[in-house]
Parts: structure tokens; C-alpha cells; sequence
């Protein structure tokens, strides 16, 4: 099954995503699948109101839409509409947009750091490894699409352990 990705193709788009709250609602959609505003504001301590407006703005900006079951006609469940969301390099031109991307990246950060603290034993699924390669920009490149195919070709399985896995190809600098 293919991942479904969202490119974030504007900097209106990237702004939009650099509210910590409509990221931890679409992780929350994504990990643990359809839902209401209500049942998301419960599952993250926030009120079904801001819950309702921070929703709304994922949606202008196409990270989530009705959901196909809607159980009821007095709420409105959402879902995510993609497995993954890709900042592309062009996204960091101008003041505005390293701006923007610092943010994301901060509550990316945070989000991790956070998911990482959790992770307080060890088990099925869970595993912590660093690589120090030395390569050139076309190997990083082709070596990012194989790990996305090989990550694709998992996706949709249907398990029963949720795996938050972050693959970070970054510059290797001196502690």
C-alpha cells in the first residue's frame, strides 16, 4: 500500500502548520484514525471549541476532511488525509519561510523529544540506532527513496503496535 503524502507547496501552507495544537490533532488522527472535535479535545486536555477551529484550519489547508462514516448528523468526524507530511527545501527561501520552518521544526523537535522520553523499556517494535555514513548528495538522495520504499511497503499492514518512526538524515556536526 502506497504512503499518502502531502507536500506542503506554500508558505501559507507551512504557516499553517506551525500551530502545535493542529499538530498534535493531526498526529492524533493519524495514530489512532478518525474522530470528532469533542473526542479530540478529551484525548488531548483541550476544548472541543478550539479543537473545532484548529480542525477547520487543517482543513482549508488539506491535511484533513470528513471522514466516510459520519455516525452522527450532530458531529462531524475527521480524518487525516495523508500518511506523511514533506516540507520540500524550496519552502526555506526567503526570511519568511526560514522563519516558518524554524518553528515547525521546534515543535517537530519538541514532538520527538517528547515520544522519546516515553519510550522508558524496551519491546516489540522499539529500537534506537545512529549510522555515521559518509556520502555523496546523490547517495544521501537515493538512499532516502530506498528507506521510503521500504517504509511504504509496511505501510497499511494493519498491526496492533502503533510505530512512530523518524528517519533524519542531518549534517553530522562535532558535540
Amino acid at each position: 500500500m502506497a504512503v499518502a503524502r502531502k507536500v506542503v507547496a506554500d508558505l501559507d501552507t507551512l504557516k499553517a502548520m506551525t500551530h502545535p495544537l493542529r499538530i498534535r490533532l493531526l498526529g492524533e488522527l493519524r495514530r489512532a484514525g478518525p474522530a470528532t472535535a469533542s473526542e479530540l479535545g478529551r484525548r488531548l486536555g483541550e476544548s472541543s471549541g478550539a479543537t473545532s477551529y484548529h480542525l477547520r484550519q487543517l482543513e482549508r489547508f488539506g491535511f484533513v476532511g470528513d471522514d466516510d462514516e459520519q455516525p452522527s448528523g450532530r458531529e462531524r468526524r475527521w480524518r487525516a488525509l495523508h500518511d506523511q507530511t514533506t516540507l520540500p527545501d524550496e519552502l526555506w527561501t526567503g526570511e519568511a519561510g526560514r522563519e516558518a520552518f524554524h518553528d515547525m521544526q521546534r515543535i517537530r523537535l519538541s514532538h520527538l523529544a517528547a515520544q522519546v522520553a516515553a519510550w522508558t523499556e524496551p519491546g516489540p517494535g522499539r529500537d534506537h540506532s545512529d549510522y555515521l555514513l559518509h556520502l555523496s548528495a546523490d547517495d544521501a538522495a537515493a538512499l532516502l527513496r530506498e528507506l521510503d520504499a521500504v517504509i511504504a511497503s509496511y505501510a497499511g499492514r494493519g498491526g496492533q503496535i502503533p510505530i512512530a518512526l523518524h528517519v533524519l538524515a542531518l549534517p553530522a556536526v562535532a558535540p
